[in-house]
């Protein structure tokens, strides 16, 4: 589909920057959305997009968003937080628990809430990019609420691409491993995550995979189907 106006949250840096500014470079107007309004009125001005400081757990901000944009066809539910503890899950304080499902869980559904509706109401092609993770494909034994919730918004992402089947809105999953951003010095370059994004988006592919892990989701899917005991994840 051609892009036309576009809505990426989490839109100040990382991942979402680079996606707003590959929209940018390919013609799209983009409404970039984020919590930190110091770094999105940034972001906006370099990349000469419209700006919409907005908390993605709260649906009002997100239905709010929505409305400001009600001609969107492509909306990037980007936003995500990893939070402070990183242990077992027993070792998670319950702040923890509550603010990384509130942001990294709630921000998809009210996202989804809130432009779903506008988007079939529309009757023309549209597209949903959901964020997120390698780390809600396999399991490690560490990761704090961030792998729980990452698996949620798996499960949200597929449930929203079986939702939209038969209708002119596409769905797209991008679980990228370990990114340069603002949660990790290391990793990939957001750049290339997104040029890999938009480009399973123009393909038609669900699920964007890291290199060298299709084994390891494979192999624990085969684990949990024969009933044996969970084993770390690896790559090939």
């Amino acid at each position: 589909m051609q892009i036309t106006n576009a809505v990426v949250t989490g839109a100040a840096s990382g991942i979402g920057r680079a996606l707003a500014a590959r929209l940018r470079a390919d013609g799209a107007h983009v409404t970039l959305a984020d919590i930190d309004a110091a770094a999105l009125a940034v972001a906006a001005e370099e990349l000469g997009a419209a700006s919409f400081p907005a908390d993605v757990s709260d649906p009002g901000a997100m239905e709010a968003l929505a409305a400001a944009v009600p001609d969107a066809d492509f909306v990037c539910l980007n936003a995500g937080i990893v939070g402070r503890d990183l242990g077992a899950p027993w070792e998670v304080s319950p702040e923890d628990w509550e603010r990384v499902f509130a942001v990294n869980v709630g921000g998809v559904v009210n996202g989804l809430r809130a432009f779903v509706p506008r988007l079939l109401a529309a009757e023309r092609p549209g597209h949903v990019l959901i964020t997120a993770s390698l780390a809600g494909l396999v399991t490690f034994a560490v990761g704090g609420a961030y792998a729980a919730a990452k698996h949620a918004v798996v499960a949200l992402a597929e449930q929203t691409a079986q939702g939209l089947a038969g209708t002119p809105i596409g769905v797209t999953m991008l679980c990228p491993a370990l990114v340069r951003t603002g949660m990790s010095p290391e990793g990939e370059d957001p750049a290339d995550i997104a040029a890999a994004a938009l480009a399973a988006v123009g393909e038609g592919r669900f699920t964007v995979v890291p290199d060298g892990w299709g084994g390891a989701i494979e192999r624990r899917a085969a684990l949990l189907a024969s009933g044996a005991q969970p084993e770390p994840p690896a790559p090939a």
